[in-house]
This record gives C-alpha cells, structure tokens and sequence, in this order.
C-alpha cells in the first residue's frame, strides 16, 4: 500500500493517545478536588479508574502519570510531523519513532503489572493507551520494515542528522518539551496531597447522648451523622470537605462520626478481603475518643500513608498525645470490638448501609455523597 495507508492510522493512534491523556488528567484532577466525581468505568472493584487513580502509582516524579502522557504524546505528534516531509523519502524519523513507542509499550507494561499486581483494579480508559502504544510500536516497526530502512541504529543516526536539518526548527522545539518536563516537575501543584482540616480549638467538639464524637456547631441548624471508614479514599475526601464547610459556616453544622469499616474481619458485608486493617484503626480511633482525643487520632489515621501491617503503637500515641501503657493492648479489648460492632450493626440494620461513605441527615441515608441541594438551604 501507499505511504498515506501507513502514515495515516499512526497519525490517527497518536491522537487518540494524546485526547486519552486529557481525559485521564481532568479525571485525576477531578477525582481529587470534586467531592461528587465518580468515572463512568468505575464498575467494579477489579474495573475502577478511580481505584487505579487514587493509588500512589498514579505519580511520577510528582506529576500525574497521565499528564506524562500529554507531553509524552504531544512530542511524539511533533516528531511525526516531520515524517510527512518528501525530503526523508518516507524513511526517516520512524527509527527514532520506533524507538520512543518501545519506550511507551515497555512504561505500558509495567503499568499493567501494578494494576494486576499492587492496586489489584484496572482502569479501562489507561488499557486504551497500553492499547495505542503498542500499536504505534507495531505500526512503526511495519513501516520501517515496508520501506526498507537501514540497520537500527545506522537508521537512527541518519534520523537525527534529518531532524537536524531543520535546525530552526527542532532544536527550539526539542528544548521547550524538555524546559516543560523540568517546569513539571519542579513547580507541579501537589492537589492530591488532601491534608486535614485544622483542628481550631474555637470549634466546638463534644459527645452525643449514646457517646459518639461530634465537632460543628453546639446548636446546629443541620445534623450530619457520617458511617466512614479510615481506608476509604472518598471517605476522606468527603470528611475533610464537611470539615472545611463547618468551618467556613460556623454555628450551622454539626457533623457526627460513626464506624463503618469495610473489613472482611468484622463487617458482614464483606466476604473476601477488601480494606484490611480498617477495623484496627477503627478501634484506634474508639480508644482515642475515651481518652478525649478523637479528633486528634481521626485526623492522624485518615491522613495514614504508612501500610497498616507496619503500624507502631508506641509512635502512634506519641504522635497523637496518648499514654502508650494503656494503649498497647488495644487490639484485644472485647469491650472496644463491641463498640465498633454495634456501629456496624446499626448502620446495616437502621439505615440499609451498603459501603462507605455512608451519610444520614434527617433520618434519610445518603451513599457516597450528600446531593447538593440537601445541604444548599442551610450555606
């Protein structure tokens, strides 16, 4: 076939990484900074963008793995440019070509091995770029077979002496992607890094009649009772938005923790391992409110980077101002599971709970989110 049959569909594939790589930036972003966002592949738990987005994978070198993608992309559409020029005789810039879309498919691959492997969930929109870098790695490989280019890297020698032939050209270009790369990487702003709320010491906190932490407003106008769970990512990020609208609206809300841990060890929702250690630190946070430091300690586990198997007791009550003596043996309080347990039963039996998070405002169960005009009247 004619040269435009083979040009054409890499052009084509090119594009359609690049508009991947935008969707897959404005849904990480989003992700971490829209309270209500959920993507249309999140299906289930092993077919979840917003998994596979949430993780720490999800970075490189402190830029979002898609944005890498843009430029990535962008400067391979730039260097595909310059395979439309007659002057090449078609057979140039497709070694170097070749060369970066090897680049992409290997960085495909070990992608793929983390989704399988560390964050067991797959992003269907990130299988659609493995699926175009291997394919401008095939479609390069054809091409440089079709038209006879020389050995490889006598073939990418005589690439970059072409592009060099456009001086004027190239080598501003060339240096501006890199100067972006460095840019990125330097001044990126760290959104996904969803640091806790002050804790003001002029919010008022207490306890409610049957002994569960509440912080907001001592004569709410609204009540928000929340079933969290301190491995659960909106979780989070629906606690530390309420959070921030109590401040913004004192006097207004006052906002009610429960637990709601998505354990297989305690929940009976659960049948297989799912938020493993959740239960522990829900019974961190319990000991922590009968020692008069739960929001302390709630604060500290939901901002928790660390694996939950190298938790140390011994730091964790430094950290949060507890006396490690009467903390150490917390994970074998019966007393202590039954609080937690009777959480869980109730929010399975009062409110047919199905995961977290799980919200109730005037009796009526809300998961996931708060719709917004449920909280528009009292802001």
């Amino acid at each position: 076939m004619g040269y435009p049959y083979y040009y054409l569909p890499v052009l084509v594939i090119a594009l359609t990484g690049f508009i991947d790589s935008i969707y897959l930036s404005i849904f990480h972003y989003r992700n971490y900074t829209d309270m209500g966002y959920q993507s249309f592949c999140a299906i289930s738990r092993a077919i979840n963008c917003d998994t596979v987005s949430q993780s720490p994978y999800s970075i490189f070198l402190g830029v979002p793995v898609p944005v890498w993608g843009l430029l990535a992309y962008g400067f391979f559409l730039f260097l595909l440019s310059f395979a439309l020029q007659e002057i090449g005789g078609r057979k140039r810039v497709w070694t170097l070509l070749m060369l970066i879309s090897s680049a992409f498919s290997i960085y495909s691959v070990i992608l793929a091995f983390v989704s399988a492997y560390y964050i067991h969930s797959y992003c269907i929109m990130c299988i659609l770029s493995y699926g175009v870098n291997l394919a401008l790695l095939f479609y390069a490989w054809i091409i440089r077979k079709r038209f006879r280019c020389e050995s490889f890297f006598t073939a990418l020698k005589l690439d970059l002496r072409f592009l060099l032939g456009f001086p004027q050209i190239s080598i501003p270009a060339t240096l501006t992607f890199g100067i972006i790369a460095m840019g990125m990487i330097l001044t990126f702003p760290p959104y996904w890094l969803m640091d806790p709320p002050v804790l003001s010491k002029n919010t008022p906190t207490g306890m409610t009649g049957d002994g569960h932490p509440w912080i907001g407003a001592e004569f709410p106008e609204i009540e928000i009772v929340e079933f969290s769970d301190y491995r659960c990512f909106q979780c989070k990020k629906m606690h530390y938005f309420l959070r921030r609208l109590i401040e913004a609206h004192p006097g207004k809300i006052r906002l009610i923790h429960r637990h709601f841990p998505m354990d297989h060890s305690i929940n009976p929702l659960v049948t297989e391992p799912l938020h493993k250690g959740a239960a522990k630190l829900s019974m961190l946070a319990i000991f922590a409110c009968e020692n008069g430091k739960f929001w302390e300690m709630n604060d500290y586990l939901f901002d928790l980077k660390k694996d939950i198997e190298a938790l140390n007791i011994k730091t964790i009550a430094a950290d949060v101002g507890l006396e490690f003596e009467t903390m150490r043996y917390v994970f074998h309080d019966r007393r202590l599971w039954n609080v937690l347990w009777k959480d869980i039963k109730e929010g399975i039996r009062d409110y047919q709970l199905s995961g977290t998070p799980g919200f109730i405002i005037n009796g009526q169960a809300y998961l996931g989110q708060i719709p917004a005009d449920v909280l528009k009247p009292y802001l």
